[in-house]
């Protein structure tokens, strides 16, 4: 039995409303700044009340974009973004739930070795082999390209590594009576692991999905050709304009544009992703 005591419950309460307000109130100045003319800022104070030219400031960002900081209308760079997000999420789900298959079901040789192998790989960010990685990607031809914002970023030791753990968890006995009733390899994986294995795929996709769009790095260094920019990078060179002011009332509409897929896509997932989480038992 949990005692009450008020003086606890007042002081968690207070730490989580202080935690929201740490979190929500960059946010916010976002949101308000994208709401008044580029004039409001420049005392470089932000406004802390809502202006009115919001529907005229996200219409231009838009429609429009910034030609003079590079950035073109962000409907592309939005696309864009979730091209390389889906993409990087949905082969990290592939490659990795048929690689935790293979490690777990099969005996071949050095299998524990190919498993530590991909493991030992969380060492080695993409940061740590940015240099080899470009170089790679230069040599074939993908600069500018949707397969090179994408396949450099697509395998994972961490989503190999859980799916690894969810296939443990799973009794024998299924794979026994998978056998008895004649089912292969192939049909065991798609009728019974994929199922048993739907909370887990949704919080990884939630999860590799952000890390998706949130690519910084990788996006700036290949891309050159305004086709392919992504949406953060964009903001990053919104930011620096050589010869001017940055418009920030129009970088600010563009970092609120830029929050809202992820957003969307953790409401819409949320009692799959909790789920995938904190389920333990099959």
């Amino acid at each position: 039995m949990v005692e009450n005591r008020p003086l606890l419950t007042f002081l968690a309460h207070g730490a989580l409303i202080l935690g929201v307000i740490v979190v929500a109130f960059p946010v916010y100045l976002a949101l308000i700044a994208s709401t008044h003319p580029v004039s409001a800022f420049s005392s470089g104070v932000i406004p802390l009340l809502p202006g009115r030219e919001m529907a005229a400031n996200y219409a231009t960002m838009l429609g429009q974009g910034i030609s003079t900081a590079g950035a073109p209308p962000l409907w592309g760079l939005l696309g864009n973004s979730l091209v390389m997000a889906l993409a990087i999420a949905l082969g990290k789900i592939a490659i990795s739930i048929t690689s935790a298959f293979a490690i777990v079901y099969f005996r071949f040789p050095l299998r524990n070795l190919a498993f530590w192998a991909i493991f030992i790989t969380l060492m080695l960010p993409v940061e740590v082999r940015i240099v080899p990685t470009f170089k790679v990607v230069a040599d074939l031809g993908m600069l500018n390209s949707y397969a090179g914002l994408t396949i450099p970023l697509i395998a994972s030791a961490t989503a190999t590594f859980l799916f690894r753990q969810v296939f443990l968890t799973i009794p024998d006995e299924l794979l026994e009576a998978a056998r008895i009733d004649g089912a292969g390899p192939l049909r065991f994986f798609r009728d019974i692991l994929l199922p048993l294995s739907r909370t887990n795929i949704a919080a990884l996709f939630v999860i590799l999905f952000i890390y998706g769009w949130n690519q910084y790095l990788w996006p700036l260094l290949i891309t050159t050709d305004e086709r392919f920019y992504t949406i953060v990078a964009a903001i990053k060179r919104m930011a620096e304009t050589a010869d001017a002011e940055p418009y920030w009332n129009l970088i600010m509409a563009s970092a609120v544009l830029a929050m809202l897929p992820p957003v969307l896509v953790v409401i819409a997932m949320q009692r799959l992703f909790v789920k995938g989480l904190i389920e333990t038992e099959k």
